[in-house]
């Protein structure tokens, strides 16, 4: 069974969502908020564009940026996947420098692995300017495998299959997260199907050269009933990382887990303190893992409890993760039972921000955000403006960056009142959230539908955003978009 794969089907709905740090009251359809302190977006973001030079790539009329990453103020890079004229999925990757974007290209090398036609950047990560990794999968004839590519000094190197997946797969793996810290450190992490069933699998870059890719130590033993996988990773400046995800248990239910690297060798992953009380219904995984320093990084996900499904953030403080808890207030915006942590960003340890959906009492998706300030987590917060965009009563936020303490950006998309899906920016300074609008641009390109799947920001606090919409012709093209 394929479980990536290119994610936009023309009339599907995958909902999004914005987000507000300043009252709690769940607004009536259509209210907006007095702007009071916050921050205006519409003044900040630029106008999206077309990636450069992907439509003539994409003959095939589906393409998507499926991750972003960027180091400093327009120093960034953009991975995703387009149709060749052939009807074969292929992967991309785009740089922007001293904020002008450059020229979409195949991943070098990506073609010659890539010869039953699937293959996709799912994700990317830049320690540094010039210095990226990224990762994703391809088909060939053993089936689905999991790639890696670096950048060095502004240069891309040749794809290549992680080492040692393929002696782990039975012909089913997939990178699902990269993230780099200083130049030439990088981790992934993903999945493969073995013998004995998913597995989670990580594997880690040292002075330029990946390790072989091996299980999540300690993985196994938790991952009773055979289905684990690792959904996100991060490292700190320094090049210690964490990773997240799921597994199921002797009881078959998902439960979510974190392991810890450091110095390039990975600790056993352990299951996280508290999740299983919380985790009733028997539904759990981390979605998002950011970390800021050494031993100090935050993870979200979801579990199911009583009632429905919820949000939970977990801490880990000078090497040793805390409790995982449900994110203040988000019960109270929860009332049909249905809550997820999409992503987590933190600018400093104790400082930090998590967004995701949540369903309102006429079961309408909707986007919200919560912010930690030396350590102590603010109430869950619906969206200023989001509910007068949000007509279709479908939202949620995809992805959420902080480059620098007090300074993040929310995407994600909604459903307007054509029923159409949009695209959304979102900004946050000094913990002000401004209102949630529509990506600059994006109307007089998107003739259908439309979604942001990620944003990130450098420590100065410029920022970058990609996705997909369609256009008069009915095609499915990748935009970018940058927050000086």
């Amino acid at each position: 069974m394929q479980r990536l794969g290119m994610a936009v089907l023309v009339g599907a709905v995958v909902t999004g969502g914005a987000v507000l740090l300043a009252n709690s009251a769940t607004p009536a359809e259509g209210m907006t908020l007095a702007a009071g302190r916050a921050v205006r977006a519409a003044a900040t973001w630029g106008r999206a564009i077309e990636v450069p030079r992907l439509a003539p790539l994409n003959s095939g009329g589906r393409a998507q940026v499926m991750s972003v990453s960027c180091y400093s103020a327009g120093d960034c890079t953009a991975g995703g996947s387009y149709e060749d004229n052939r009807h074969r999925l292929q992967g991309f990757l785009v740089s922007e420098q001293n904020g002008k974007w450059g020229r979409a290209a195949q991943a070098p090398g990506l073609a010659a692995l890539n010869t039953r036609g699937q293959a996709e950047v799912t994700s990317v990560s830049c320690g540094h300017a010039g210095d990226c990794a990224a990762g994703g999968y391809y088909y060939n004839a053993g089936g689905q495998q999991g790639f890696v590519v670096d950048e060095l000094n502004g240069k891309w190197g040749q794809a290549a299959e992680v080492p040692g997946l393929a002696a782990l797969s039975a012909g089913f793996a997939a990178v699902s997260a990269v993230s780099c810290g200083p130049p030439g450190v990088c981790v992934a992490g993903g999945y493969y199907y073995s013998t004995s069933g998913e597995q989670g699998f990580v594997a880690s870059e040292l002075t330029g050269a990946w390790s072989q890719a091996i299980e999540v130590p300690g993985l196994a033993a938790l991952n009773a009933d055979e289905q684990a996988e690792v959904s996100s990773v991060s490292c700190d400046p320094a090049g210690d990382c964490a990773a997240g995800g799921s597994y199921k248990d002797s009881r078959k239910r998902h439960q979510g887990f974190v392991a810890t690297e450091q110095g390039g060798v990975w600790g056993g992953a352990t299951w996280i303190r508290g999740l299983p009380a919380l985790n009733l219904g028997g539904q759990a995984g981390v979605t998002s893992v950011s970390c800021t320093s050494a031993g100090n990084c935050l993870a979200g996900g979801y579990y199911r409890g009583r009632p429905g499904q919820q949000g939970f953030v977990v801490t880990e403080l000078n090497g040793t993760w805390g409790t995982a808890s449900q994110l203040p207030g988000l019960a109270a915006l929860n009332a049909d039972g249905y809550a997820k942590v999409s992503s987590v960003s933190c600018g400093q340890p104790g400082n930090c921000a998590a967004g995701g959906v949540y369903e309102d009492r006429r079961s309408h998706a909707q986007g919200f955000v919560a912010s930690e300030q030396n350590g102590t987590w603010a109430r869950a917060m619906w969206i200023r403006g989001l509910p007068a965009l949000n007509a279709g009563g479908s939202a949620r936020i995809m992805s959420l960056s902080c480059g620098q303490v007090g300074n993040c950006a929310g995407v994600g998309n909604y459903l307007d009142r054509q029923g159409n899906q949009q695209g959304f920016v979102v900004s946050g300074q000094n913990d002000q959230w401004g209102q949630a609008i529509e990506v600059p641009g994006l109307a007089s390109m998107n003739a259908g539908v439309a979604d942001v799947w990620s944003v990130s920001c450098s420590p100065g606090g410029s920022c970058a955003a990609g996705g997909f919409y369609q256009d008069r012709r009915r095609k499915i093209q990748g935009f970018v978009v940058s927050k000086p």
